[in-house]
């Protein structure tokens, strides 16, 4: 049986959500998969892969800069972030100002913050998406306005609007996957592929 570590970033957000769909998913996937918490320095030299769950990306800028955690976080080869994790990963950001919030700038994605509306104008939504028809849930997303020629489009919504890209490094050696919306609310779909991408590094 294939084995994993996956670690789940708990500063703020869906962590509880994120740790039952990963291991769901490799329930699934029958992958030996140790799934944990981390926030702390020293706790991911030894993940294979981490998760960013959504929240509000600016204060989850802030909470890894308090925490002492960019340097870490940057090192990890394989990141699946969703909503304000999404944020994180991209390389622009609409309306970013110069010296404006930090972030991993590591996929060729550009976003547009709380695109979709405030927290009142959530929704969900039926998807087609790599895997399939999904149900999924929008909560204060960001739109993903562009990607790059290296970026693989994994889902979009009816009107066409991209909502899940995935990226391996022109290396291959690092893999990121980013969604608007939550799927650990409603489906264990991309965290398989994400543990599947794990596994093959």
């Amino acid at each position: 049986m294939q084995t994993c570590k996956i670690g789940i970033l708990s500063l703020q957000g869906g962590v509880v959500e994120h740790v039952a769909a990963t291991k769901n998913a490799a329930k699934t996937l029958d992958v030996a998969c140790e799934v944990v918490e981390v926030k702390r320095k020293g706790e991911f030299s030894d993940l294979n892969g981490l998760i960013i769950p959504g929240g509000e990306s600016t204060t989850l800028g802030k909470l890894i800069i308090a925490n002492k955690l960019w340097n870490e976080i940057r090192s990890m080869r394989n990141i699946f972030g969703t909503c304000a994790g999404a944020i994180m990963l991209a390389k622009n950001i609409v309306g970013q100002e110069e010296g404006g919030q930090e972030t991993l700038a590591v996929m060729a994605i550009e976003v547009d913050r709380n695109a979709y509306g405030s927290q009142t104008e959530s929704f969900e939504e039926v998807l087609d998406t790599k895997f399939g028809k999904i149900n999924a849930i929008f909560i204060r997303a960001p739109k993903i306005r562009n990607v790059g020629s290296e970026c693989e489009i994994i889902a979009k919504r009816a009107n066409g609007e991209i909502v899940a890209v995935s990226e391996r490094s022109k290396s291959g050696s690092n893999f990121y996957l980013a969604t608007s919306f939550h799927p650990e609310l409603s489906t264990t779909k991309f965290h398989e592929y994400f543990i599947r991408k794990v596994l093959e590094d």
